[in-house]
């Protein structure tokens, strides 16, 4: 099972890092996923992903207290909003569709917006 955990910790690092550069694939949840996984695999690659200093912040905040920053709550409510603008107008959904979508863009959004912030250390 180890062996199984250290490739889906791989896996999900490097798609967390490719959404770092693609703004419709997230980032954070990729990367949990592979720090839980290297937590059951390998200590070592965990403590590295964990004190990265770009990429360990997020995930030891939510680790820590469940919290999402300002600025990362601020960046994908604003993406949350410009990837329903562009759905509805490249699209042109049935009524239906577009609060289906809009409902689960919102849940999302709400979701986000309900994460405490960070502590101060």
């Amino acid at each position: 099972m180890r062996s199984i955990y250290m490739a889906a910790g791989l896996l999900m690092t490097a798609i967390g890092i490719v959404g770092v550069f693609l703004p419709l694939l997230p980032t954070t949840p990729f990367l949990l996923v592979a720090a839980w996984c290297f937590s059951r695999s390998s200590p070592r690659l965990e403590r590295w992903l964990l004190n990265h200093g770009t990429l360990g912040p997020p995930l030891t905040n939510w680790r820590r207290e469940g919290a999402i920053s300002a600025r990362a709550k601020t960046v994908a409510i604003c993406l949350i909003v410009a990837s329903y603008g562009f759905f509805y107008y490249r699209t042109a959904p049935s009524p239906l569709l577009a609060v289906v979508v809009g409902l689960v863009l919102s849940a999302s959004a709400l979701f986000i917006l309900t994460r405490p912030l960070p502590q101060k250390r």
